[in-house]
């Protein structure tokens, strides 16, 4: 059975560190849990998702709510990918029966 995970990346515009104004930010959360900031790999949300459908990842939905006080997030972009199939499990033998071997002359 197929199994998915799942990722966001998240477009949101923020007030700049530098006193500038604003400036926009793009964070993974990755199927893991992690959440990294990825803003020095892209300053558009296509190279961005273009970067994730190098990796596997196809694009499910998007929303977008331009209306939050504050850190204004601006734009969520939903991914799925297969999950790589588990390694199947090996029997583990007795090592009664492989480990004893008789040789006869």
């Amino acid at each position: 059975m197929l199994k998915w995970e799942y990722a966001l990346l998240v477009r949101r515009r923020q007030a700049a560190t530098n006193d500038l104004g604003w400036e926009v930010v793009f964070v993974w959360y990755g199927p893991d849990g992690s959440m990294v900031d990825v803003t020095p790999y892209g300053d558009t949300a296509l190279a961005h998702l273009n970067r994730a459908g190098d990796q596997g990842w196809e694009l499910v939905a998007m929303s977008e709510d331009p209306s939050l006080p504050g850190n204004n997030e601006l734009h969520r972009y939903h991914l799925k990918r297969p999950k790589a199939a588990a390694a199947p499990r090996q029997r583990i033998r007795g090592a009664g029966r492989a480990g004893r071997r008789t040789i006869s002359g």
